[in-house]
């Protein structure tokens, strides 16, 4: 995605140890244009999945996957990092953060993922690919199918990519990340 790609090398910031801040339009504050614009092109991605529910995990994954779900006319769940009192029938899995090097306890209830729900999952970035991981153990808990796995931003020399498509899920990601060497951006 082009716009996304230009987007990413005007204002994006790298900062040592492979962290690519993109959060003066996409994860802190937003460009909702071009949220919209990254939502059409997973629904055009996606449209022949079969897709009936749009998944992700706060927070920064709640804005582009409201687009998709508005976009492809499905609904959108997203995976809370801190359990509310009023959960019931909750499914959990760990899942750790690379950005803040911590790990969360994420839960969903399992009245809002069922065996019936073929999800895609969308996030802001794909990294070593561990939300990824806690939605795939999430989805086998309710006994949903993954249909597809949506990412704004990949940071292909993270290799979270390979370790999902060794389980068999399809991704796709908007702009893919080749290397932050010396702080420099590189896409693909």
């Amino acid at each position: 995605m082009e716009l996304l790609k230009q987007r990413i090398l005007q204002d994006g910031r790298c900062y040592p140890g492979g962290i690519l801040k993109v959060d003066s339009f996409i994860n802190h504050q937003m460009d909702p244009q071009l949220m919209f614009r990254i939502g059409e092109e997973f629904a055009s991605l996606f449209k022949d999945a079969g897709i009936n529910k749009i998944v992700t995990i706060e927070a920064s994954g709640i804005a582009p996957a409201i687009f998709v779900g508005y976009i492809m006319q499905q609904p959108v769940v997203f995976i809370k990092k801190k359990q509310p009192k009023t959960m019931e029938n909750m499914l959990t899995s760990t899942v750790h953060s690379f950005t803040k090097d911590r790990d969360y306890t994420v839960c969903i209830s399992n009245n809002f993922l069922t065996p019936s729900d073929r999800i895609l999952f969308i996030d802001d970035f794909l990294a070593y690919g561990n939300a990824a991981t806690g939605i795939i153990d999430l989805a086998a808990q309710s006994g949903a199918t993954i249909a597809g796995m949506g990412f704004i931003i990949e940071k292909a020399f993270q290799q979270g990519r390979d370790a999902l498509l060794e389980k068999g899920i399809r991704i796709e990601s908007l702009a893919i990340i080749e290397s932050l060497d010396n702080c420099q951006i590189v896409i693909r």
